[in-house]
């Protein structure tokens, strides 16, 4: 044998045995991995450090990994929880991973994206799911009843499904909308609703939502521009996370009930003023008209609302894909009888990693069905009025059985109406499909780790269709017949934003940067379908019981509109951080809008903000006091809501069925000129905002002090315009100015956090001041100011006036004068300009309906896995008017000059008036 061939064999030995050497060295590691409550996790990680050997865990969470004997540590990642290294000690491990520390109080969603709550330099505030307000919960806004300082969340009606009023510090606004912008998974959507529902917000399971972000100053709106001037709340729904598949199920079931009812007259008392009145005067007219029955009309048409709302849902991952489902059914009956809510939705929420986790996508979908049958809420204000001397049903079938007041043998045109007839003789209902996507991507380029692309593309749909009928037997329809009127609208929402993302760490200067631009596009269609309403008389044949509907007169004309508008928008945003201390935000962004003629059609909003984390530098060394940051913004923000679609361009409408022309036997419709404004802009809202955020002893105390002022220029407002100039008596147009200022205060305080033991209290204190401080073009001394806020009642009376240096909306009434007993006297007024007539020149800017503070407190006890809260919200400084007693406690709501009884309101006792007064302030009362 040569010796090459020796040294060959010789090195495939050596070869063969160090192979066989390397082979004895590897270990085969089993394991399970598991979350904090035991609950295997699949698709985690499992690497050996050090090295590029690794697998997954199986929907069991097991895993097995073969490593060389010189690997002593396993590194084990998954999205959702913490990374954890693990020593290997023997061939089988057992881990458990926690969840990443991504709660509301570290990582808080804002405009385009999340920051660190330490890091945050405007003022925003964060609500989680278990802050938010528990109970008997139909509509997204209940959630953060006095949860937020300086949100007020007013109920308006208490409708089944029915919305409330959303206002962060007050408003900005005159005449144009004051809700503030909704985001709903980074889709911005419509906030003018949809025909058929009563609320934006009840289309949206509320069980689906995870956190709510408001966000108040302009530092954190203005990335939103020119629709941001009245805050924005940004709704982040449910999303899935790697792990085994989970089902929760959630039942709320309710009761509830009204309030309070309005004191008024019992049928007893309403035939003792009657008999009293008959025998002084002498005239038993009205006394022949009393009858023997003792009605409560208010219990006739009220009763218990009984719900039932159910949601179940499933999460985990499908393979690698973390993905979050959920159904939910919601059946709620109204206090008023006849009012029903009803909502069927599901969520779908898959959020994968592709491209070797370099692309990042986030699919959501919401969908569904609500369905309405809206009461005759006319009933109410009968409820309160009609006889209660009389009885529901009268006997007959005329006017539907119901007893009705009758003159000449039909209803009486000017009296009031059978609360139960309305109810029961009328059937209006809806329903709404609705639809939220959105797909966002954020693809992190291998190359430059630094840099990402970012994109979300949205869709809200929504389709909204009705029936209301009101039957031909109804004493409402005895002179034009019975009513049928269909409606349907439908409104298309489309997004996409593009942008590019790049943060870096400067580490040799201490410094973070990351920098936004992006790009967006938004369109907003509708497609409104007139129905007009049919008339129609119902055949009674007694030899044919069948009901039998008869059109009156010939089919009306049908009318289509599809109104559009876009907007277009760059954005910028620079973070910069110091040594984790000094923090700068600026931001601008450009919109131009399509409501807008091309001259005015950009607008630009700036905004910059500063933070100082001062415990970096005082207190350092202090283990009280873990959080004193002091933060500064100020930007601009603008809004366009109360600018119609094309109110810059002169345009003709369509008359209405009930306004054609006659021309021989034909009637035809006509076109009508409409008012418009070439030069209308959208309002600007500029804020300043000064804030301190304090946490002590580990955050047991902890909280924000915030003080802002505000000032908005180019109000849109109704002005009027000379006769023949514009078509019009009045056109919306930019005038005037509005300042406010205000102060809010949160303290957080948790008294007790032990392993067993966890009690939560947080309180919130708001202040607001507005005042108006210009209205006018051009100066005029004689000019008040613009009356507003229509009553019930009477003509043309207005409550409310907008003039310079009051609040807006403030209450405009005459001065009463009072007894020696404190009682008001009928029709005596104070002549406060001294002239010796009592007129509208009288009329006194008093009180208003604004609340001047908010006050917010909510507590939470835990004891292992019991938990108990309570919620409690309140304002002060706010009057209201009582429009029940301005038009009903006096003596011709009892005994109606139009000859029918009516009931009054208890007041009528102290008062005895006769008239109505509806402008004395008598009527202002403390809210």
């Amino acid at each position: 044998m040569s010796l090459s061939k020796l040294s060959r064999a010789f090195s495939l030995i050596v070869l063969a045995l160090a192979a066989h050497v390397s082979f004895a060295q590897d270990r085969v590691i089993t394991g399970k991995v598991s979350d904090a409550s035991g609950a295997p996790l699949s698709g985690v990680s499992v690497v050996a450090k050090g090295s590029t050997l690794g697998t997954q865990t199986d929907a069991a969470g097991q895993f097995r990994l073969s490593v060389p004997a010189s690997v002593n540590t396993l590194v084990l990642s998954s999205v959702g929880f913490e990374t954890r290294e693990v020593a290997i000690q023997g061939n089988s491990l057992t881990v458990s991973l926690a969840a990443a520390s991504s709660s509301m109080e570290d990582v808080v969603v804002v405009a385009y994206g999340t920051r660190r709550k330490t890091d945050l330099t405007g003022s925003v505030v964060a609500v989680g799911a278990k802050d938010f307000q528990k109970g008997n919960i139909n509509s997204a806004e209940q959630l953060l009843v006095g949860k937020v300082a300086g949100l007020s969340v007013t109920t308006g009606g208490g409708s089944a499904g029915g919305g409330s009023r959303l206002r962060i510090r007050g408003g900005a606004s005159l005449n144009a909308s004051n809700d503030p912008l909704l985001v709903i998974d980074g889709v911005p959507v419509d906030g003018n609703g949809i025909s058929g529902s009563a609320n934006l917000l009840n289309t949206i399971n509320p069980n689906d939502i995870e956190s709510m972000t408001i966000l108040k100053d302009a530092s954190a709106t203005a990335l939103y521009g020119s629709r941001a001037s009245n805050g924005v709340i940004i709704v982040t729904t449910k999303k899935g996370g790697k792990g085994a598949l989970r089902f929760n199920f959630n039942n709320v079931t309710s009761v509830g009930m009204i309030a309070d009812y309005v004191d008024v007259l019992t049928a007893d008392e309403i035939r003792g003023i009657i008999n009293r009145d008959a025998t002084a005067t002498g005239n038993n007219t009205y006394k022949a008209m009393l009858g023997t029955a003792n009605t409560d009309w208010q219990k006739e048409i009220y009763q218990a609302a009984i719900g039932v709302d159910n949601t179940i849902s499933a999460s985990g991952s499908l393979g690698n894909i973390p993905f979050r489902a959920s159904v939910g059914y919601l059946n709620q009956n109204g206090i008023l009888k006849t009012n029903n809510f009803s909502r069927i939705s599901t969520a779908i929420n898959l959020s994968p990693k592709l491209l070797n986790d370099n692309l990042a996508v986030n699919i959501s979908v919401k969908a569904s069905q609500t369905q309405n049958r809206f009461a005759n809420e006319g009933a109410i204000g009968n409820a309160v009025t009609f006889d209660p001397t009389q009885p529901v049903l009268s006997g007959n079938r005329n006017w539907g059985g119901y007893y009705e007041w009758i003159a000449g043998g039909l209803p009486n045109d000017l009296s009031n109406r059978n609360p139960v007839g309305l109810l029961m003789l009328r059937d209006n209902r809806s329903t709404v499909n609705r639809m939220i996507g959105n797909a966002q991507f954020e693809y992190t380029l291998p190359f430059l780790r630094d840099l990402k692309l970012q994109a979300n593309l949205g869709m809200d749909f929504a389709d909204g269709s009705g029936n209301d009928n009101t039957d031909s037997v109804s004493a409402t329809a005895f002179r034009d017949g019975g009513r049928k009127r269909y409606y349907e609208q439908q409104k298309i929402n489309q997004l996409a934003d593009v942008g590019l993302f790049y943060s870096k760490d400067i580490k040799k200067i201490k410094s973070k940067v990351d920098v936004l631009v992006a790009h967006s596009y938004q369109s907003f269609l509708t497609k409104v379908s007139n129905f007009p309403a049919l008339s129609y008389r119902r055949i009674y044949d007694p030899a044919n019981p069948a009901k039998k509907d008869t059109i009156i007169g010939s089919e009306p004309v049908f009318k289509t509109d599809r109104p559009e508008y876009r907007l277009e928008s760059y954005i910028g945003r620079v973070n910069y951080t110091l040594m984790d201390k000094y923090l700068i935000t600026a931001t601008i962004r450009s919109d131009a809008s399509s409501k807008l003629n091309p001259d005015d059609r950009i607008g630009y909003f700036p905004s910059v903000a500063v933070a100082w984390k001062a415990r970096e530098d005082f207190f350092k060394n202090s283990k009280s006091i873990n959080d004193f940051k002091f933060r500064f913004s100020w930007g601009v923000t603008g809004q366009q809501d109360g600018i119609g679609y094309y109110s810059y361009l002169p345009r003709y409408s369509l008359s209405s069925n009930t306004a054609m022309q006659q021309f021989g036997n034909a009637f035809v419709s006509y076109l009508r000129p409409e008012g418009y404004d070439p030069s209308i802009r959208w309002e600007t809202t500029t804020t300043t905002n000064f804030g301190l955020d304090y946490g002590f002893f580990n955050n047991r105390i902890s909280g924000t002090v915030d003080y802002y002022s505000r000032e908005t220029k180019d109000l849109l407002a109704n002005v009027a315009v000379a006769s023949g100039a514009n078509f019009v008596n009045e056109i919306v147009t930019n005038v005037g100015n509005i300042n406010s200022e205000g102060v809010e205060v949160v303290l957080n305080l948790v008294p007790i956090r032990n392993k067993n033991v966890t009690w939560d209290l947080s309180l919130n204190y708001a202040y607001n001041k507005a005042t108006i401080t210009n209205l006018l073009r051009n100066p005029d001394p004689k000019f008040k100011g613009q009356e507003v806020t229509g009553i019930g009642g009477g003509t043309g009376n207005t409550i409310g006036i907008h003039a310079v240096g009051s609040f807006p909306n403030s209450f405009y009434m005459l001065k009463q004068i009072y007894d020696g007993n404190g009682n008001p006297i009928e029709g005596l007024f104070e002549d406060t300009n001294r002239d010796g007539i009592i007129n509208n020149d009288d009329r006194q800017i008093s009180q208003k309906p604004a609340a001047d503070v908010l006050l917010g407190f909510s507590t939470n006890l835990t004891i292992k896995k019991f938990s108990v809260g309570f919620t409690g919200h309140g304002m002060v400084g706010n009057y209201l008017y009582n429009n029940v007693n301005s038009n009903n406690a006096v003596m011709r709501a009892v005994k109606n000059p139009v000859r029918f009884i009516g009931n009054a309101t208890r007041n009528f006792l102290t008062t005895n008036f006769v008239n109505n007064w509806y402008l004395s302030d008598y009527y202002l009362e403390n809210a």
